[in-house]
């Protein structure tokens, strides 16, 4: 299920982490996952409900082996 967030919010969203990247829609190998991964560290964070969970805690790591 693709994310349905407002363009406008998705611009001004970044990675929590310190260098505050900016976050596109999608996880690595699936784009319609409903996920925002940094464009940075690869850090994947859920979106429940229309709701982006943007805590380190909850993110996974975006690397693929």
């Amino acid at each position: 299920m693709a994310i349905d967030l407002d363009p406008e919010l998705l611009a001004v969203l970044a990675c929590p982490d310190t260098h505050h990247a900016p976050l596109i829609a999608g996880a690595p190998g699936d784009p319609d996952a409903s996920a925002l991964t940094c464009t940075e560290c690869g850090r994947v964070f859920p979106v429940r409900d229309g709701i982006p969970v943007l805590l380190l805690d909850e993110a996974r790591s975006g690397q693929q082996s």
